[in-house]
């Protein structure tokens, strides 16, 4: 035989055996990400959501290597985006933003195309948003006792915003109202730009939102927005003067819009873990954070495990809830 065949059919062999020790899968991972990664976002491009994706996004791109690109897919509270990422492959290549609605309320309001404790994989929690109580700066109301007074004296005089039955900002006003022993009329909007219109005018007398949607209106001189509490455990690093709803005697209002991200039930653990790792060193950096805080958020962080609790706690409190108030989406 040949010097060179003989060559040549060693070294096929070589590789063969090769290919017999390395698994597809050992393979496909050691190489995670190869490609642009998807990131879905369930959301209208331009929402808080939307923002908070795409500056992750990018510090996510900067440190694996690959473009992490953003995909705007919104529709039914957030069902038809997070749909897509619960049926994507999960190869680790679409992953997405997993948040309030679709993951811990919406199984409790609607027939849901898929089930988040079975469908997702969750990655990392990365942002919890308490809510705010906000009046207009024309309100009799300089703090939530003296609301709080007029609602129990007249169960019927007043009302309050929402963006639509079972938002975040809905159910935080239910819980209020449970723990505050008062009433007040819902009324429902198509987002938080209309509703902070709608408070601002002076159309409804209150709303529990994200903070980030009052503070362009709640500073200055010509402030437009007056917040009276923050639902968190203690005061936000953007709101030092904003008492929590604990200082004021209400230790469960505690409540927030968080925001974190998943993938398909099935990626391979060594993703996750991948993911995860990158997505806390993102949340260590400070100009994020600062970013963060100043809207009133708390970074938050962790491993998948702490993520899937935390998810499976919420998806419990908020399922009650409905359930008692009989909470019904139109």
């Amino acid at each position: 035989m040949p010097a060179a065949s003989f060559t040549l059919k060693l070294l096929a062999g070589a590789f063969a055996a090769g290919l017999c020790l390395a698994s597809p899968g050992a393979l496909a991972q050691a190489a995670y990400p190869a490609q642009a990664i998807k990131f879905i976002v369930p959301y209208a491009a331009g929402g808080s959501s939307d923002t908070r994706s795409r500056q992750l996004a990018q510090k996510l791109s900067d440190s694996l290597g690959v473009p992490v690109v953003v995909d705007n897919k919104p529709g039914a509270s957030g069902n038809i985006g997070t749909a897509q990422i619960a049926s994507a492959k999960p190869d680790g290549y679409t992953i997405g933003l997993g948040n309030f609605a679709p993951m811990s309320v919406n199984k409790a309001l609607y027939t849901m195309p898929f089930d988040p404790a079975k469908d997702i994989a969750p990655v990392a929690l990365i942002e919890r948003g308490p809510m705010a109580l906000g009046v207009s700066s024309k309100s009799p109301y300089a703090d939530p006792a003296a609301l709080i007074r007029d609602a129990k004296a007249n169960p019927e005089k007043l009302n309050y915003a929402s963006t639509g039955a079972g938002s975040a900002s809905h159910l935080s006003t239910e819980l209020f109202k449970e723990q505050a022993g008062a009433n007040a009329t819902h009324v429902p909007y198509r987002g938080g730009a209309p509703a902070v219109n709608d408070l601002i005018a002076g159309n409804v007398d209150f709303y529990i939102e994200l903070p980030s949607l009052f503070l362009p209106h709640a500073a200055g001189a010509d402030a437009r927005i007056r917040m009276l509490a923050v639902a968190a455990d203690k005061r936000a690093p953007g709101l030092p003067d904003v008492p929590t709803f604990k200082e004021l005697g209400m230790p469960d209002m505690v409540v927030s819009n968080w925001f974190g991200v998943i993938a398909p039930a099935g990626t391979p653990p060594d993703v996750i873990k991948t993911l995860n790792e990158h997505i806390n060193r993102a949340l260590q950096d400070k100009q994020y954070r600062a970013v963060v805080e100043s809207q009133g958020g708390e970074v938050a962080g962790g491993t998948p495990e702490q993520f899937r609790d935390f998810i499976a706690s919420e998806n419990a409190r908020w399922t009650q809830l409905i359930q008692q108030k009989q909470i019904k989406v139109q």
